[in-house]
C-alpha cells in the first residue's frame, strides 16, 4: 500500500481524506419501535445457533415474514427457546415489552449469571409471591440487570423504555465503555443523543461500542425513551449473546446488519469505510468528489487503517474563488493528490491518542497538532477539529473546518486558468497572472551592496521591485535601486514550484525559487547598459503578501553585486 502511494504516477499515495467525513454525519443508529417480549417457558440451550435461520427452523411465527427486518434475530432466538410466540402462532413483533416480560427474557437468555445482590425477604411490594414473573424479576434483580424504584416497587406492568433495556444489559453483563479506539461522543452515532438521560449515557456508550444497539428503521436514531418492542428486544438480546460468542454474528450481507449501530457483532462495519461514510454524509460531498477525481477513493476503501482530517464542504467553499474548479483540471491532478494526501496519516488515531507536535502524513510532510485539553479542542495546523472520532471500518475521521495545504503547494497559482497550448505551441502570455511560484506583486525594501561601487547596486539603498507573471513559468521582474547612480533592472525569470522551507510556531513556510537574466540600466549622464543576472526566492506570507529576497549582479564598467530584501503586495 505504501509503495503504491509513492509509486503511482498520480502519486496517489494519497489516501486521504478521506477525509470523510467529518462533520460527517454521526455514524449509525436508528429509531427503534416500541417493543416487548413473550415470556419464555424454559431455560435456553447453551448450544451456539447459526446466525441465519435455516429453512428447517422448528418455530414458525406467522407474523414474522422472511423479509421482516428483525427475522434473523427473532428466528434464531425462537429456535433456541430464548423467546417464544403466542398460542395463535404469532410473535407480535411491534408489541411493547413490559418490565416483567423483559426480566423473563433476561432469565431465559442469561440463565447462569452470578448473583451480585439479594432481594429482601418480602420482595418488591407490587410483585406478589404468586405473580407469573416473580422468579424472573428476582433473578434479574439479583444478577444486577434491573433495579426497582423508590418505595420498593418494581412496576412490572410498565412498558420498558429502550434506554432502560440497554442499561440493564450493560449492567448485568458488566460491559464497560472504552476511551480508546472508538468514540465516546454519542452524537457521533445518534442524531437524538441529547434525548438520552444522563444516568444512561455511560451504558449507552458501552453498548454502542460493543455493537449491541440495533436501530430500525433509522440506524442513526436511538429513540431512547420509546417503549421497547418485542422485535427490538430480540435484536438487543441477540447482539448481547453474539458478544458472548453464544451465537454467530449476523451475516453482513443480510439486511438486518445495516441496523446494527457500528456494524455487526463481530465489530466490522458494513459499507462504513472512510469513503463510504464521506459519500453518505451531506457534509463531505466536495471531499468525496475530489477523492474520485484524484483516483484515491479506491485506496481509502482498503483495510488501512487510516486517520483522515476531513475538510467539510464549508471548508472547501472558503478557498479562493475558482480554486476548486482548477484543482479538478487534469493539469493540476498532481497538486490535488498532494493536498489530499496531506490530510491522511497512517494508523487509526483517535482524538484522545493525539498529542501536541508534528504528525507525519502520507504526503511525507508533517501537520502540527495543537491540543487544548481545558476546552477539549484539537487543532491541525490552523484548522479546528469540529467533530472527532468518526469511526470507520478502516480507520477514523476527524472533521476539520479548513483545508490543509502542504507547505510546498501554493494554491493561489490555481486561481487563474493555466496558459499554454496542448498542441505544444508557444503558450499565450497573460501579464500579471499567477505563475508556478506564486502571484504577481509590487513592493519595496532595501538593497545591501555586496561588491562594487559603480552603481547603486553596490551600495545600501532603498529599492522598489515587482513581479509580473507572463506564463505559467515565466515572469518579468522590473525593479529600481535608488542612489547616486540609480539602477533600473529588468530581468526575465524562470519560476519554480514552491518547496517546504521552515516552520515558525504552528506555521509552515515554503519558498519559491527563481533565476533569470536581463538588462541593467544605469541612470546617469551617460546612461550605461549591462548584463544582469538574478536569482532569488519568494516566500508567500498568505494571500496578500509575498516576502522576496534576491541576489543581483550587474556587469557594467565594474561588476556590482547586491542583496535585495523586501515585501510585496500581491495583485
Amino acid at each position: 500500500m505504501f509503495s503504491f502511494f509513492r509509486g503511482s504516477s498520480a502519486r496517489v499515495a494519497l489516501l486521504v481524506l478521506g477525509m470523510t467525513a467529518a462533520t460527517i454525519t454521526p455514524i449509525v443508529i436508528s429509531t427503534p419501535a416500541s417493543s416487548q417480549n413473550t415470556v419464555p417457558s424454559t431455560t435456553p440451550s447453551p448450544a451456539t445457533p447459526s446466525a441465519t435461520p435455516s429453512p428447517a427452523s422448528s418455530v414458525n411465527l406467522s407474523d414474522v415474514s422472511s423479509d421482516y427486518w428483525a427475522r434473523p434475530f427473532i428466528q434464531v432466538l425462537a429456535d433456541n427457546n430464548v423467546i417464544t410466540g403466542f398460542p395463535d402462532g404469532s410473535f407480535r413483533p411491534n408489541q411493547a415489552v413490559t418490565r416483567a416480560e423483559f426480566a423473563a427474557l433476561i432469565q431465559k437468555a442469561f440463565p447462569n449469571q452470578n448473583r451480585v445482590r439479594q432481594l429482601s425477604a418480602g420482595g418488591f411490594g407490587d410483585v406478589p409471591a404468586g405473580y407469573w414473573a416473580a422468579s424472573a424479576i428476582q433473578y434479574a434483580y439479583e444478577t444486577g440487570f434491573v433495579a426497582g424504584y423508590p418505595g420498593n416497587v418494581f412496576s412490572p406492568n410498565q412498558q420498558i423504555p429502550k434506554v432502560q433495556a440497554i442499561v440493564a444489559l450493560t449492567n448485568g453483563l458488566g460491559i464497560a465503555g472504552s476511551t480508546t479506539g472508538t468514540s465516546t461522543d454519542l452524537s457521533t452515532y445518534y442524531t437524538d443523543a441529547s434525548a438520552i438521560p444522563q444516568y444512561a449515557v455511560n451504558s449507552v456508550v458501552a453498548a454502542t461500542q460493543s455493537n449491541i444497539v440495533v436501530n430500525y428503521p433509522d440506524v442513526k436514531q436511538l429513540n431512547p425513551q420509546q417503549p421497547l418492542t418485542r422485535a427490538e428486544a430480540a435484536a438487543l438480546l441477540y447482539q448481547a449473546l453474539a458478544r458472548q460468542g453464544r451465537v454467530q454474528p449476523i451475516a453482513s450481507n443480510l439486511p438486518a446488519a445495516q441496523y446494527i449501530v457500528g456494524g455487526t457483532a463481530g465489530g466490522t462495519q458494513t459499507g462504513t469505510d472512510i469513503v463510504s461514510l464521506a459519500a453518505s454524509s451531506n457534509s463531505f460531498t466536495t471531499l468525496t468528489s475530489l477523492l474520485k477525481t484524484a483516483g484515491l477513493a479506491d485506496i481509502l476503501q482498503q483495510p488501512g487503517p487510516y486517520t483522515v482530517f476531513a475538510p467539510t464542504d464549508q471548508a472547501f467553499a472558503a478557498l479562493p474563488a475558482a480554486t476548486l474548479q482548477q484543482l479538478q483540471q487534469p493539469e493540476n491532478r498532481e497538486t490535488l493528490i498532494k493536498i489530499l494526501r496531506y490530510h491522511v496519516v497512517p494508523g487509526a488515531v483517535t482524538a484522545s491518542q493525539l498529542s501536541a507536535g508534528e504528525l507525519k502524513t502520507y504526503e511525507e510532510s508533517a501537520v502540527n497538532i495543537q491540543i487544548d485539553r481545558a476546552n477539549n479542542q484539537v487543532s491541525v495546523n490552523n484548522a479546528r477539529v469540529i467533530q472527532a472520532d468518526v469511526q470507520a471500518s478502516n480507520g477514523v475521521i476527524h472533521a476539520v473546518n479548513q483545508v490543509l495545504v502542504p507547505p510546498d503547494v501554493n494554491i493561489s497559482q490555481l486561481n487563474q486558468p493555466p496558459t499554454g497550448n496542448t498542441d505544444g505551441t508557444t503558450p499565450n502570455v497573460n501579464a500579471g497572472r499567477t505563475t508556478l511560484g506564486g502571484p504577481s506583486y509590487i513592493g519595496g525594501g532595501g538593497n545591501i551592496g555586496l561588491s562594487g561601487n559603480d552603481t547603486a547596486l553596490g551600495d545600501s539603498n532603498f529599492s522598489v521591485f515587482s513581479k509580473i507573471g507572463l506564463t505559467r513559468n515565466i515572469s518579468v521582474r522590473p525593479s529600481v535601486i535608488f542612489g547616486d547612480d540609480t539602477l533600473f533592472m529588468v530581468p526575465l525569470t524562470l519560476d519554480f514550484a514552491p518547496r517546504r522551507a521552515a516552520e515558525v510556531g504552528a506555521r509552515t513556510f515554503s519558498i519559491s525559487p527563481y533565476i533569470g537574466a536581463g538588462v541593467a540600466i544605469e541612470a546617469n549622464l551617460d546612461t550605461d547598459f549591462g548584463l544582469l543576472l538574478t536569482g532569488g526566492v519568494d516566500v508567500p506570507l498568505g494571500t496578500r503578501f509575498t516576502l522576496n529576497g534576491a541576489v543581483n549582479a550587474a556587469f557594467m564598467d565594474e561588476t556590482d553585486v547586491g542583496l535585495q530584501l523586501g515585501l510585496g503586495y500581491n495583485f
